[in-house]
């Protein structure tokens, strides 16, 4: 029996032989004697997502009778109160999973009696307090999870021998101190057991590792995760005889040092390579070997003179292009936000699994890379804020990959192109605000069914209607066309777009009287119309009449919120801004009345110096 979605334990009391039990997702009857029940065969029991009927919140006692267990999970039960002393009594347990659960106790002393126990997860299970000296006495667990609890103070310094384990996690704690002999990583002669660790993780916490320079673990990890550990200030030597790693995570751990160039030849094989959030100093292209091969690197927030949130300001040629006569692996590149110059390397064709490619916020000029669109898994692509000049890229007709693009913030012209719209059918960002192309709104634009995020065309040179096909991108969460030079109405179903949040059409030649539906658009929560030719009432809606009345005028409207009441001959009147192409007469006219009412008052009292 693998799965029961429903089921009541008295169908299975007649089952004496039944070794194996899985029940998830499900309601059981609550027995207050455990005689009723007879697994005694039972080895392997797994509950997970359980409720029971009546409420109970505490592990039922009747599972402590079942002597043969050699398996216990009760994951996401939420058990709350201590962890029940009776575990002490199933002494052929090897893998106990209590996490996900409420128990907001401290690791139980009850635990040392389990010398069969191999995996122990408490993970998630609100335990709170220090760790005891249980885990300690558990000499065949090979894997420890006590992540994402409330533990604190120090790990236990007392002697233990933990010679099986491959796989700790401890992270997201608050462990603070010295890693002590117990986990056999302070001195060398400590770590002489430690022989078949694999995986160690303890992010979150606040530890300092201190080893001699010339320490070489006797251990081989693949998994290393250690995050907001102090490892510095120098590059943790040691690392380089851990030939084997294939996920490095050291952000935050103090160095203050340059990557040394050994680092990159011994571990080709790391997939995911994390240094942010150091002091790691030096030109990168002068160490790198052959890093490209490391499919995630993170080197953000540094001192480098290459990657993001530094300071690289030279060409990319030699990073890019150079000494490359193989295919890269390189999936993520960030080069955001540097002092990057030049014309954009066009030699992409060398990096066929790149996914995403961020180049935003530099100093790039020229034309598109044509070889860009040989990136034919390419699904982020992120050049705004350059000098990128030219039309739209033709190249990107290969890219159908393409889920975002963001080429807004340069000096590209030119119409946008029908094949858009029907070339990249997945788009759901598109990004082309601030440059200067002209004509029409193709169309072709309103078939890219999946667009939820941006349609931002906004301070470009665009001409014309906006198209009546727009309305059906219902999936659409923020439209921006403002800023241009579009004329034409309103689209009449505008209302029928029932996911847009935002609409800024401000700044046009957009004329006629809003669109009533647009009172339909339950999640709109801002709707900016200013300086149009729009007039007419303002569509009365539970939304439309709480937004400032800024975001209306320039226009000849009438109604809530602005200020000016919709004549019963149907005569509007105009209601201009401090900023608008007209006079705002609403101030005029405040200031007419309060120097009128003034004098009402104070002119007989001058007159009259009696009163």
């Amino acid at each position: 029996m693998e799965w029961v979605k429903k089921a009541e334990l008295h169908t299975l009391q007649s089952l004496p032989s039944l070794t194996h039990l899985y029940l998830s997702n499900c309601t059981l009857p609550h027995y207050n004697e455990p005689s009723l029940l007879n697994f005694s065969s039972l080895q392997t029991l797994h509950l997970s997502n359980i409720s029971y009927s009546p409420a109970i919140s505490f592990v039922p006692k009747w599972i402590f009778k079942l002597k043969k267990l050699v398996s216990l999970q009760l994951p996401g039960n939420e058990i709350q109160g201590p962890i029940p002393g009776g575990i002490r009594n199933l002494t052929l347990l090897q893998n106990l999973d209590l996490s996900g659960n409420s128990f907001s106790s401290s690791i139980p002393d009850c635990l040392c009696g389990l010398h069969r126990l191999k995996s122990l997860d408490l993970s998630s299970s609100n335990l709170h307090g220090t760790i005891s000296d249980a885990p300690e006495n558990l000499t065949s667990l090979v894997e420890l999870d006590l992540s994402y609890n409330q533990l604190e103070g120090t790990i236990p310094t007392s002697s233990g021998n933990l010679t099986s384990l491959v796989e700790l996690d401890l992270s997201r704690n608050q462990l603070e101190g010295t890693i002590p002999t117990f986990l056999g990583v302070v001195k060398e002669d400590d770590l002489a057991n430690l022989t078949s660790l694999e995986q160690f993780s303890a992010s979150g916490n606040n530890f300092t590792l201190k080893v001699g320079p010339n320490w070489i673990p006797n251990f081989q990890l693949t998994f290393l995760e250690v995050t907001s550990w102090q490892l510095g200030p120098s590059f943790p030597s040691w690392i380089q005889s851990q030939n084997k790693l294939q996920y490095v995570g050291l952000s935050n751990t103090g160095i203050l040092d340059s990557i040394p160039t050994w680092f990159w030849e011994p571990h080709s094989q790391v997939l995911y390579l994390n240094l942010s959030h150091n002091h790691i100093h030096g030109e990168l292209v002068t160490t790198i070997k052959n890093p490209i091969s490391i499919q995630t690197v993170d080197l953000s927030t540094n001192h480098l003179c290459d990657l993001s949130t530094n300071s690289f300001s030279e060409s990319m040629q030699d990073f890019l292009c150079n000494n490359q006569d193989k295919p890269m692996q390189l999936e993520i590149l960030n080069l955001a936000s540097n002092n990057l110059s030049g014309e954009i390397p066009d030699c992409w064709i060398n990096w066929p699994f790149l996914v995403e490619v961020n180049l935003q916020s530099n100093h790039f000029v020229g034309n598109f890379p044509p070889s860009m669109g040989s990136l034919a898994e390419l699904q982020s692509l992120e050049i705004r804020n350059n000098l990128l000049s030219g039309i739209f890229p033709t190249s990107l007709k290969k890219t159908s990959q393409l889920i975002s693009l963001d080429l807004g913030e340069n000096n590209l012209s030119g119409c946008i192109p029908t094949w858009v719209g029907e070339k990249l059918s997945n788009m759901k960002i598109l990004r082309l605000r601030s440059n200067s192309f002209s004509g029409h709104i193709p169309n072709e634009i309103c078939q890219m069914s999946l667009l939820q995020v941006y349609i931002d065309l906004s301070s470009n040179k665009l001409l014309g209607d906006i198209p009546r096909e727009i309305t059906d991108l219902n999936g659409l969460n923020f439209l921006n066309l403002s800023h241009n030079q579009l004329i034409g109405p309103i689209p009449e179903g505008i209302g029928n777009m029932g996911s847009l949040q935002t609409i800024d059409l401000s700044r046009n030649q957009i004329s006629g009287e809003i669109p009533p539906t647009i009172s339909n658009l339950s999640f709109l929560s801002m709707l900016d119309v200013s300086y149009n030719h729009l007039k007419g009432k303002i569509p009365t809606g539970t939304r439309l009449q709480t937004f400032d009345a800024s975001r209306f005028i320039g226009n000849n409207l009438c109604g809530p919120p602005l200020p000016i009441n919709c004549s019963s001959n149907g005569k509007t009147h105009s209601y201009e801004g401090s900023d608008g192409h007209g006079v705002n007469w609403f101030f005029v006219s405040a200031t007419i009345g309060f120097v009128v009412g003034f004098w009402i008052v104070i002119a007989p009292l001058l007159i009259c110096r009696s009163w």
